[in-house]
């Protein structure tokens, strides 16, 4: 049997290649996929600064005991360094802070961000002092080459820097060459150590080994000094992290979208390998017929299939690991672009996610010829001549209980979505979406009868003769037409779900924004943050009515008590919630955003405070302390004082600005909100707040309605990559659609030939291949609607509180219009094709 099916492939190319096209491009994407996924889990990147350092000893970035990560970036405690140095092995331990600055005077008028050291952070990198002395002195700072002669700046030349929310000159002592960013400044250790966002407190210890000594010993040793507290010790390209932690905080946005999509590009691949395999062997029944009714076994048929399947996949997808993994690394080019992850991510795609891609791709096109051959193997040699032509049966228990199981799986999520929070609803929507699809797939040839029957009157009424003869087709091979309907229902039904899925989340954003956004001007400072005590200058100046400082961040609201109490050590350890934290101030908040206090006041919100959002507050009550981690890992127990309304996913932790300021990554307060007296026009009270007379110099100051557009850029920057990867599943599913349709009718070339025989023309053949072709676009592009409304209604109730949907009309429409041109032009191309045979070589060729 296994000679026979190699021998058969070349009899039944059609088949094959349409198999093949399927499993290649399914196995790239699901490789690709793959290798993004592995990319994100191993936050690799090659250090620059710190490359000349051994080892790189950071804050651990992950919250124990979770894949879930700290935002804001953890620091070490400054007398960390003598516990590094003590190490054996150790000839220097160097600490190194990182400090967001901004040159206000680049000597052209401008404003250039940059990023500020410590000068002894120079030992750890490979900087050359080019020109000048090092700033060892107050006031004094090293350039980078690249970034002086950009500003138009020397050695002794005044320049001002604004650096830990005040603006001050400093004198250029030294220019340095060195790696990386070019918009570095090297301040004196003591003004790095004063600017600081948190006293006594700093980013990574560079250790340099002694000359001989084993890196990895060291390492070891460096962390049994740690064992008591959480850190990283890193060597290699996991140095980056120190240098970069948004690789860890941001890299994990790459770990959930890939791990989404290369889920539901997996699933396509299923269906799609599935759906094209069985059409395959479906084609082939009467060839399966006689090899039953000469005496082949059901084993050895059954072995036939699996051997020719295994050979076409083995090739598809070996091949498709070639294209796979340059895939994921363009895939991660555009991710860069859209600033969804860190430029310096490497990407790192080893075998595993080719054995996966590879394996899935393999699996699935062995399942699904099983399944398929199972039916024609079992089936007695005359039943299986009397149904070659014409299959009936297509129903069995197997099919039923997969079917119920996916339908039923998309019920239980569209109940799970309708109940998470908004800004997680997608995350139950589209595997949703997916096991809709499968369930209306495997009950395909039931569905398109039905369709078949609805549409049965109509056609006939404008297509005459023509459509009565598709029609009567179309009923006689309802399982054949139903592997040319699914497609389409894929393609139409994803695109639809998933693209208005994305228009939806992005509008429940903005509107979220919008609708809590009241402040008229909103203040930012060229030095990167603001002093919390600047919020009391604004607030005295004309024409302003409340002002509040904005500090966003995110944390962990930990278990309480009670929970501990119910674990006692049985089951699964209660873990944190994620929350995003924001720093305000009391006086202010409710007149420049659209919070409303429950219960409590928010006047109280002072010091070792806290206000809950209600569906946080659940089981507190005021007065109570509830346990936290900050952005940055910082164990607290604030008092509750307030419990604040909510838009449903879009609720945030309201604590005093002082104190998230002081744990966010780059400290100080990065906007000051500014409500306007009645009758102040809100663009004179921001001219007055930044010009000669503003409290500080190198404020910044922005209207609403600009917020909004900035906020609506961002979203949509970020939304693009989540279009980059739908784009690229319907994109496959689109090419199993035509793949599936050119197939289906290019295998009808017998019968064509014979209604050509009996006197039938090419144009009365073509205008029934059209009606068939319009009833398969109906049929698909109806249940693909279904599809779509059974997964976006329960999303938009999530996000938008109301069964529409958000997004224009003109993308559904373009999405049927798409479908109807895909299905019309593959069908009647692919039956233009086959009628170029003449009627007596089509009767005599080989099936």
């Amino acid at each position: 049997m296994i000679g026979l099916a190699l021998r058969s492939l070349k009899f039944h190319k059609g088949g094959f290649i349409a198999s093949f096209i399927a499993l290649f491009f399914g196995a790239s994407i699901v490789i690709a996929c793959g290798g993004l996924l592995e990319t994100g889990i191993r936050g690799l990147a090659a250090p620059q600064r710190l490359g000349g350092a051994q080892i790189v000893v950071t804050g651990e970035q992950n919250y124990p005991g979770s894949n879930k990560v700290f935002q804001e970036r953890v620091r070490l405690d400054a007398a960390d360094v003598r516990k590094v140095a003590a190490v054996p092995g150790v000839e220097a331990a160097v600490p190194d802070v990182s400090l967001p600055l901004t040159l206000v005077s680049d000597g052209r008028g401008g404003e250039v961000a940059a990023t500020g050291h410590g000068w002894a952070s120079t030992a750890l990198g490979p900087y050359r002092l080019t020109e000048g002395t090092p700033p060892t002195g107050n006031g004094r700072v090293a350039l980078d080459a690249r970034l002086a002669a950009a500003a138009g700046s020397h050695v002794g030349d005044r320049i001002t820097l604004g650096l830990g929310g005040a603006v001050r000159p400093y004198e250029v002592a030294a220019l340095v060459s060195g790696p990386g960013d070019s918009a570095t400044v090297f301040l004196s250790d003591a003004d790095a150590a004063q600017a600081a966002p948190q006293n006594g407190k700093i980013d990574a210890i560079g250790v340099v080994t002694q000359a001989g000594a084993a890196t990895e010993k060291v390492r070891a040793d460096v962390m049994r000094a740690f064992k008591d507290t959480p850190v990283s010790v890193l060597t290699g390209d996991e140095r980056g992290r120190a240098e970069f932690p948004e690789v860890v905080t941001r890299g994990k946005n790459l770990v959930s979208m890939s791990a989404v999509f290369g889920g539901l590009a997996a699933m396509v691949t299923v269906f799609v390998v599935a759906s094209t395999l069985g059409l395959s062997i479906q084609q082939r029944q009467r060839q399966m017929a006689l090899l039953r009714a000469i005496g082949s076994t059901p084993g050895q048929v059954r072995r036939m299939i699996l051997a020719e399947t295994f050979v076409v996949a083995l090739f598809a997808t070996a091949l498709a690991c070639v294209p796979g993994p340059r895939l994921g690394e363009w895939l991660l080019g555009r991710f860069v672009d859209a600033q969804v992850v860190p430029d310096v991510v490497m990407y790192r795609a080893g075998w595993i996610p080719l054995v996966a891609g590879a394996g899935a791709a393999l699996l699935t096109s062995l399942g699904a010829a099983y399944i398929a051959a199972r039916g024609a193997a079992r089936t007695r040699p005359t039943e299986a001549l009397a149904e070659a032509s014409v299959q009936r049966r297509w129903f069995n228990w197997i099919r039923a209980v997969v079917a119920v199981l996916c339908l039923g799986g998309g019920t239980v999520l569209a109940f799970v979505t309708m109940q998470m929070a908004g800004a997680k609803a997608g995350s139950a929507a589209t595997p949703a979406a997916m096991l809709w699809a499968v369930g209306f797939g495997l009950l395909g040839p039931g569905l398109t009868k039905l369709m078949t029957a609805l549409l049965h009157w109509p056609l006939r009424a404008f297509t005459g003769f023509a459509g009565q003869l598709a029609l009567l087709n179309a009923r006689a091979r309802a399982i054949r037409m139903a592997g040319a309907v699914m497609p389409v229902m894929l393609a139409t039904g994803l695109a639809s779900a998933l693209i208005y899925l994305q228009t939806t989340q992005s509008a429940g954003a903005e509107e979220a924004f919008k609708d809590n956004l009241r402040a008229d001007v909103v203040i930012t400072s060229a030095s990167g943050g603001m002093p919390p005590s600047l919020v009391d200058q604004v607030r005295r100046r004309p024409g302003v009515e409340a002002v509040s400082a904005y500090v966003p961040s995110s944390g962990f609201l930990e278990p309480s008590k009670a929970e501990w109490a119910r674990y006692n050590g049985k089951g699964k350890a209660p873990k944190g919630t994620p929350v995003q934290i924001n720093g305000v101030s009391p006086e202010g908040i409710e007149r420049t955003t659209a919070v409303s206090v429950v219960s409590g006041r928010l006047a109280d919100l002072r010091a070792d405070t806290v206000a809950l959002p209600e569906s946080s507050a659940k089981g507190h009550r005021i007065g109570d302390r509830i346990p936290m981690r900050l952005g940055d890992g910082t164990k607290i127990e604030p008092t509750l004082v307030a419990t604040v309304g909510e838009r449903r996913g879009y609720g945030a932790v309201l604590m005093p600005a002082s104190v998230v300021a002081e744990h966010t990554t780059k400290g100080g307060v990065p906007q000051i909100l500014v409500a306007a007296q009645p009758g102040t026009d809100a663009g004179s009270l921001a001219g007055r707040l930044t010009g000669p007379d503003a409290p500080a110099p190198g404020l910044h100051a922005a209207d609403r309605a600009s917020l909004v557009t900035a906020q609506v850029k961002q979203n949509d920057t970020q939304t693009w990559v989540a279009y980059l990867l739908v784009a690229m599943v319907i994109g496959y599913a689109v090419i199993a659609l035509v793949n599936t349709l050119v197939m289906a009718t290019v295998e009808r070339r017998r019968e064509f030939t014979l209604q050509r025989l009996i006197g039938a023309t090419r144009a009365q053949v073509m205008r029934m291949m059209t009606v068939e072709a319009l009833l398969t676009a109906f049929s698909g592009i109806a249940l693909g609607m279904l599809v779509a409304a059974a997964t976006l209604v329960p999303l938009s109730y999530a996000v938008l509180d109301r069964a529409l949907p958000s997004g224009p009309p003109s993308i559904l429409a373009a999405v049927v219009a798409s479908a109807f041109v895909l299905t019309l032009g593959a069908t009647l191309l692919a039956a233009r094709i086959a009628l170029r045979t003449r009627p007596s070589a089509a009767v005599g060729s080989r099936e």
